[in-house]
């Protein structure tokens, strides 16, 4: 949920003097009813004139049904009336909201009416009646129905009596910490990185109880912090051994009798192209030359659903993912090693089950036939992007007609993407070089180079041709089969606009005045911007315009970034659960069946839009603690960085060696007394007027590496 879109200081008002005073007493007393003298007492009105107030308040909020006189004179909450439930969101601040289905705005719960809810929580709400309109509505936490999540994390503290002691929580959205008494230490020693369940909240008590359940060691090692992660974010630590055994028990054998029901392309060139490190190929190109002169290429890709078919204890397990995760230093797949490495990794001179695209292709890249459906291919190679480019480059090597030629045809597609308006983020990777410790000891960044390229053209032209086969006839009209779309909204304008401004400054400038203009003058700005100092920071500014992509099968808004009208995921089943329903789909559509019912198939889709964010961010804080644990060795050394953000509190700061950011605090700057002027992205001196905008570079010193809340402090040199 959005919170800039919902968030205000604005406070509810009522519409009388002592309305809103009525509610709160009465939510504090919600199972009793009571007369206008206990109400003033509890209000602690003794004057008579406070008291007909009162009074005329009361009469007000019956007549409005906000509370209800059920015996003469006697008045007690119309809880039914203002009850509702939601999920709730915990900020840095304290003021949480909550999200209730069929609301266009969240409920805002004030820092001391959450009870006992702790984020992800699934809550009953009161909902302060008599908010004037454009307005936040406020509520407040009457129960908590279920718990997000009972594990957490954090380093446990000891008394010094050794009786009890805490676990200071690591996330910033768990406001408490966990009350530990001392037949719940478990072994655990002072200083500990834990795993701490929750086990009970009674109403009266400040802290949660928990036992600690489980012990991950020193909290700087890289180890516990990746597993706390993990945990943090509800994400699974391994597979459940019914699910391992369930894997294990499957047939995985290719069988003659199967390829029979497929197309066979097990005689054509066929070869896949993955980084260096991957350990899953669930995507392989064939390419030959047909008769007529034009090409045939086939996208193939695992076919996971033939393994695992709806309902069985891996596909709940799939389903309950979401997607793998990619941490730093580990890949949490969303199916076994059996399925993900071995069955369907489509490993070299073995014949393997695909499902496929073929496309029958001129030379300019246009698609004058297609085929999709099962196959069985045999792939002669395994390229390595690098190993791709150096073809590319050189001309010389395996399979080299093949990928020039495929080269040739990819650059087409992708200059015609970007003809129609399609925006492309090139943005850099930080990779990290680790010891046999996991222990970062370098970096280096990932580029997009042309066999990155060639592999990402191919692959969405297949997500896009399957999603148009099942969207349209063949004549162009729209069909009713429900399928599973990746949708991305159009950019919001304000952020463009704001981005304009910001821009100005470094001399570029965006054409906001229709769609085309917005897409030709975006690429053109990260074009420009290669290269040079506020390339990071440009860059990054213009994605967060963007609007976030997500899974449904609503396709009323098609995909802005990609140009695509028709688009969905389909040639990543291996990692991503919405191209397995994609694939089961594909099959359903071409078995001539009719279409399903898309409400199951929604509430997947936003099942597993959540399961991504989760792993996005779950992966970013990877990222965060290498960076900090990186620099760790650094702490009193000095570099050139580039102010990266800016803040009531401080400026950020990037040094591009590494794109490691880190913290300028302005009480720390001892030049000057500074401000924060939100309006030019800068802080400026009191007394001098010196200026720090986003942008600048600047001189700064490594003061401290925080692995506990992975943050970098830096000092400002100037």
């Amino acid at each position: 949920m959005s919170k800039k879109k919902h968030h205000s200081k604005n406070k509810r008002t009522t519409i009388g003097k002592y309305s809103g005073n009525i509610i709160e007493f009465l939510l504090q007393h919600p199972g009793k009813s009571m007369n206008y003298k206990q109400i003033a007492s509890g209000l602690k009105i003794t004057n008579s004139n406070q008291r007909d107030l009162l009074i005329k308040d009361l009469t007000a909020l019956a007549a409005a049904e906000k509370i209800q006189e059920k015996e003469r004179g006697k008045f007690s909450l119309n809880l039914d009336k203002h009850q509702l439930v939601g999920t709730i969101d915990i900020t840095q601040s304290g003021t949480a909201y909550v999200e209730v289905d069929g609301m266009d705005e969240d409920i805002q719960i004030p820092k001391n009416k959450r009870k006992n809810a702790l984020q992800g929580d699934l809550v009953q709400i009161f909902v302060y009646p008599n908010t004037k309109k454009g307005q936040r509505t406020e509520g407040e936490v009457t129960a908590v129905l279920k718990r997000f999540k009972k594990l957490f994390t954090g380093i446990f503290e000891k008394q010094t009596s050794g009786k009890y002691g805490f676990v200071v929580t690591d996330r910033r959205a768990i406001p408490v910490d966990f009350y530990i008494p001392k037949e719940k230490f478990n072994k655990a020693e002072d200083g500990q990185k834990v795993i701490v369940e929750l086990r009970d909240w009674p109403d009266d008590a400040d802290h949660p109880f928990g036992e600690i359940v489980e012990i991950l060691g020193d909290p700087e090692s890289t180890d516990a912090e990746m597993n706390s992660i993990l945990v943090e974010y509800n994400l699974p630590l391994d597979f459940p051994e019914e699910v391992k055994r369930e894997a294990e028990e499957l047939d995985v054998e290719i069988k003659e009798e199967e390829i029979k029901n497929r197309r066979d392309m097990r005689s054509v060139t066929t070869f896949t192209i993955d980084p260096k490190d991957a350990k899953d190929f669930d995507d392989a190109l064939s390419f030959r030359t047909l008769e007529n002169g034009n090409f045939e290429v086939g996208v193939h890709i695992a076919d996971v659903t033939h393994y695992v078919k709806p309902g069985t204890l891996l596909d709940q397990e799939a389903y309950q993912r979401g997607n793998s995760i990619y941490l730093v230093d580990r890949t949490i797949p969303m199916l076994p090693e059996k399925l993900s490495n071995l069955a369907c990794s489509l490993r070299p001179d073995e014949d393997k089950y695909t499902f496929s695209a073929i496309f029958e292709m001129d030379k300019n890249a246009k698609v004058l036939n297609q085929w999709f459906g099962r196959t069985a291919i045999r792939s002669n190679r395994r390229f390595t992007y690098e190993e791709a480019q150096e073809v590319i480059e050189t001309g010389a090597g395996d399979f080299k007609d093949e990928i020039i030629a495929l080269n040739d045809l990819a650059k087409i597609l992708r200059k015609k993407r970007m003809d129609d308006g399609a925006i492309t983020f090139d943005k850099v990777e930080v990779k990290f070089e680790l010891d046999e410790n996991l222990n970062p000891i370098g970096t280096y960044f990932k580029m997009m180079k042309d066999s990155n390229h060639l592999i990402e053209e191919f692959m969405l032209l297949c997500n896009r041709k399957v999603s148009e086969f099942v969207s349209l006839t063949r004549d162009g009209k729209i069909t009713e089969n429900t399928f599973v779309y990746r949708v991305h909204d159009d950019p919001d304008m304000d952020k463009l606009q704001d981005l304009r401004l910001f821009i100005r400054q470094f001399g570029y400038n965006l054409d906001l005045s229709n769609h085309k203009t917005i897409t030709r003058s975006m690429n053109q700005l990260l074009a420009d911007v290669k290269g040079k100092p506020e390339e990071n920071l440009i860059e990054t500014l213009s994605v967060r315009t963007m609007s976030k992509a997500k899974y449904s099968t609503e396709n009323s808004v098609g995909h802005y970034g990609l140009a695509f009208r028709y688009y969905s995921h389909f040639t990543s089943p291996i990692r991503r659960y919405p191209d397995m329903m994609a694939h089961r789909l594909l099959q359903h559509y071409l078995d001539g069946k009719k279409s399903q019912n898309p409400a199951p198939l929604e509430e997947k889709c936003v099942h597993c839009s959540l399961t991504e964010k989760q792993a996005t961010d779950a992966e970013r804080d990877s990222v965060k603690f290498m960076q900090v644990k990186y620099m760790e060795q650094f702490v009193g050394d000095e570099f050139y960085g580039y102010i990266t953000g800016v803040q009531e509190y401080g400026i950020f700061v990037e040094i591009p060696e590494t794109r490691c950011e880190g913290l300028v605090r302005l009480r720390g700057i001892s030049e000057d007394t500074f401000y924060f002027d939100q309006k030019n992205y800068s802080i400026v001196g009191r007394r001098t007027g010196i200026t720090y905008q986003l942008g600048d570079k600047v001189m700064v010193k490594v003061a401290k590496a925080d692995l506990r809340n992975k943050q970098l402090d830096f000092e400002l040199l100037g």
